[in-house]
């Protein structure tokens, strides 16, 4: 089929590089974000995606609103069979969604109708949900509501973070859409409309939603930041600056709520049940570095509180 590749960050790279080296299909465009400034250098920079296509030679199309006039006779001109989508990041108008032929088909990482939504594998981990997955669904007017034609199971580790999770489900998912583009083209799959039961919603995450708030169980706290790891990132105040932080280890002990004790094996916090360990931690403007050579080098004192 002829195929018009929509994604943006980096998790749509392996579907896009699998279809790119596809014997049964053609990357004839790439739709992607406009470049956007990144960085400290606050450089202008190319999404991943289109990074990959500009290595292929192909077309790069990168319109503000996919229903600019001008993208619309883009693609009608292309005339593309199917139009596979991974994390593109912006809402596709209906005539945009009528012109390939078979549709558009999005690979989503949840198990559909379950973590509709910007942030599915981020919302899996903060729920503490033991399974999680991807699915290929037909894209339609509503969010994420289109009939499901496949899907993939993957269990969530105890120590996953949103990251860790995503890269294995960004590659076990590209299988998954390739081989439903596939079936698609040989008719031997029929979408599936979603289950009306266990519909749950995961809004985008923002950068104020990785505060921890230490006057919670040791659980939810670990599972948030895992939930923010690596981005937008977990943080907590001391003394008024924001200290990013990495996961904790839950310790079967109790410390004052907020409070830092800092011993040989570790800097453990105080939360509402059990105490924590913390890892890492990236005070501002510094890298992210063990947290015990930091406690170390701040000199905190005894009963410390933070947060």
């Amino acid at each position: 089929m002829r195929l018009v590749f929509a994604g943006t960050p980096e998790p749509a790279v392996p579907s896009l590089r699998r279809l790119i080296e596809s014997d049964r299909h053609e990357v004839v465009a790439v739709v992607t974000r406009p470049d956007a400034i990144a960085g400290r250098g606050r450089k202008v920079t190319r999404s991943p995606i289109g990074r990959l296509a500009d290595e292929h030679g192909i077309p790069v199309f990168t319109p503000k609103r996919p229903s600019e006039p001008e993208f619309v006779e883009q693609l009608t001109a292309l005339a593309p069979d199917c139009c596979p989508v991974v994390a593109y990041g912006a809402l596709l108008p209906e005539p945009v969604l009528e012109i390939p032929r078979y549709g558009w088909i999005n690979l989503h990482f949840s198990l559909l109708p379950a973590w509709r939504g910007a942030a599915p594998v981020q919302a899996a981990i903060l729920a503490g949900d033991e399974f999680s997955g991807a699915s290929t669904f037909r894209i339609e007017k509503g969010l994420d509501t289109g009939p499901v034609y496949g899907t993939l199971v993957e269990k969530v580790g105890v120590n996953d973070t949103s990251g860790a999770l995503l890269e294995r489900l960004a590659e076990s998912g590209a299988q998954l859409l390739e081989s439903t583009l596939d079936a698609v083209e040989d008719g031997i799959v029929q979408a599936v409309p979603q289950a009306a039961e266990g519909v749950s919603y995961a809004p985008k995450v923002l950068p104020e939603s990785g505060q921890v708030r230490w006057d919670q169980p040791a659980l939810a706290i670990s599972r948030l930041i895992r939930s923010v790891t690596p981005a937008p990132g977990a943080w907590t105040e001391i003394d008024g600056k924001r200290f990013k932080l990495g996961p904790v280890e839950l310790v079967e002990e109790h410390l004052p709520v907020r409070t830092v004790d800092v011993r040989k094996t570790g800097v453990y916090i105080g939360t509402a049940t059990t105490a924590v360990r913390l890892d890492q931690i990236q005070p501002p403007g510094k890298r992210m570095m063990p947290a015990l050579d930091w406690a170390r080098g701040a000199r905190l004192e005894p009963g410390t509180v933070i947060g």
